[in-house]
């Protein structure tokens, strides 16, 4: 979901094989596909339209289109075969509508370090597989330490309540769990995929939304997550993806949930409010990491639209944080939280349409979204984010990216760490939706897409996905300088454009990427043709 607009098949595949990066500084294997052809058929799965919004009166749902992945590899030998990190594990969004959310969320395992994959369903979630929901979104799952895969979905209805001019649907946090012990065998059953736990629940037209969840790697018995809950007035009709119109004044509300198993996932408490940014302000995109010592740090953007200390009316985006040092029952600071930087992205219009018609002048991208990351030994503490600070007159996004070694008290000044070529002006320039990781050895990569090999007359929107990288343990990461080893992933770039269109055309408001004690596991989705618009692919990046 988005912020408001407010002021059991396995399936073969080719073995991975070492690809010469396209710069200097590592390199890549060839993408797999991760995700399969899933035709969800109506029965079973809901086909409530709901309303369309400005950009697209008319909504579609994209059939055989995956976006929105999210990774995590397990470095140890999770399934008994006397390698490590090969055990991988991803999810994502599964047959897109134009105006919210997906029909269902598919998942899968990798158990030869990414060369085949096999398909996973999450029974109850939506009506697709036996559950009460039109639609799912914001798909996220995490590892425990002793190999419990935690699992979370936003699940939707799109209409709001009966009787209700206005406001979203039912909307529910939900968190499933596949046991350790069921990867022991190389494949996993529906049966080994745990019945759905609601987290929390809405039917009065509010949303839970945005939301993550994190797995202690310090206890396996510890997993966290954290959400933003919308408050809306009755009566505004609100997209789920988009508010219409400007809330500003009639009593709009947003804060940051937050709740944690202490059982291995067998329970959850009720969830809590962790931070409240006051009327009219929101949090988005809350994440939590957890640094060596088990202090928990939890991210996101404050979007403040009115605040006294804030200076009043105004619209602004901030890079904030609140950390715990009791495993999430004391945050800190008490009142207003570190304020890192603030966020300055733009709209990434088309750069060979700018007018196109229905949200087809523009790519949805991550661009109100920090994505976090903490060094497992040190603790050093890394955020990085779209930003338009760096290029002329703010003419397109770069990628900006800070750190703190003192935990998250102080942060250096961001930088441009991209490596997309000045001479690729304009909207060409746009880099956008990074995702920011640590190996074990500290060296730090940062994923993202962007249109340096765009041809205008080619048809389409050429676009990559690339990772630069910085061996914080020989290097200064704070420099920009020193940010100059880039592998592109992508073997050939791909048109954009063949994306479902969802705001814009969307590949996700993020992408997965992780390690598997050795690589970069970058996890993205790329765009392919009008028949198969998108699937899932992994690749893996050695520095």
């Amino acid at each position: 979901m988005r912020r408001l607009v407010v002021a059991t098949t396995v399936l073969a595949l080719v073995a991975l094989a070492a690809l010469p990066a396209s710069a200097s500084g590592g390199s890549a294997t060839p993408p797999v596909v991760a995700s399969a052809a899933a035709p969800l058929a109506t029965p079973p799965c809901s086909d409530t339209a709901g309303t369309g919004s400005a950009l697209q009166p008319t909504p579609e749902v994209f059939a055989d289109s995956e976006v929105e992945p999210w990774v995590d590899a397990f470095a140890g030998d999770l399934d008994g075969d006397g390698v490590m990190g090969d055990v991988v594990a991803g999810i994502w969004q599964q047959d897109r509508w134009s105006n919210g959310g997906s029909r269902d969320q598919r998942g899968a395992i990798s158990f030869d370090d990414g060369a085949t994959w096999q398909q996973i369903a999450f029974a109850g979630v939506t009506a697709c597989t036996g559950g009460s929901f039109d639609r799912a979104t914001d798909p996220w799952l995490s590892f425990s330490p002793d190999g419990d895969l935690h699992i979370m979905h936003l699940a939707l209805d799109i209409e709001p309540p009966a009787g209700q001019a206005g406001g979203f649907g039912a909307n529910a946090m939900l968190a499933q769990k596949i046991d350790a012990a069921a990867f022991g065998d190389g494949v996993i059953t529906p049966a080994e995929i745990s019945a759905p736990i609601t987290l929390a629940l809405d039917d009065t037209g509010n949303l839970h939304d945005k939301n993550s969840m994190t797995a202690d790697p310090t206890d396996p018995d510890l997993a966290y997550a954290v959400w933003d809950f919308l408050t809306v007035p009755e009566g505004h009709q609100m997209n789920p993806e988009r508010g219409v119109g400007n809330l500003v004044g009639f009593g709009f509300k947003s804060v940051t949930l937050f709740t944690r198993t202490t059982d291995g996932g067998a329970s959850w408490s009720e969830p809590r409010i962790i931070y409240n940014p006051g009327g009219n302000n929101q949090t988005i995109g809350n994440q939590i990491v957890v640094s060596p010592d088990g202090t928990l740090y939890n991210f996101f953007d404050e979007i403040l639209n009115f605040r006294n200390d804030d200076g009043g009316p105004q619209f602004d985006l901030n890079v904030s944080m609140k950390y715990s040092p009791d495993k999430g029952v004391t945050w800190l600071p008490a009142g207003r939280p570190v304020r890192i930087a603030d966020l300055r992205s733009i709209p990434v219009i088309d750069p060979d349409q700018p007018t196109a018609p229905m949200a087809r002048d523009r790519h949805r991208t991550g661009d109100i979204l920090p994505d976090v990351a903490v060094d497992p030994t040190t603790g050093a503490l890394y955020v990085t984010w779209m930003d338009a600070r760096f290029s002329p007159g703010g003419s397109h996004n770069d990628i900006a990216l800070t750190r703190s070694t003192d935990g998250g008290q102080t942060w250096s000044t961001p930088i441009r760490v991209n490596t997309t070529p000045d001479s690729a002006t304009g909207a060409n320039g746009n880099a956008f939706t990074p995702s920011v990781h640590v190996l074990p050895d500290g060296t730090v990569g940062v994923s993202y897409y962007d249109f340096r090999r765009n041809d205008p007359a080619g048809g389409g929107t050429d676009t990559d996905h690339w990772l630069v990288h910085c061996h914080a343990s020989t290097e200064d990461c704070t420099l920009a300088a020193n940010w100059n080893e880039e592998v592109r992933v992508t073997t050939g770039s791909f048109d954009a454009r063949q994306a479902p269109v969802a705001g814009g055309f969307f590949l996700g408001d993020y992408v997965g990427l992780d390690d598997d004690g050795t690589h970069f596991t970058p996890f993205f989705a790329q765009a392919l043709s009008a028949a198969d618009p998108t699937d899932i692919f992994y690749a893996e990046v050695t520095p």
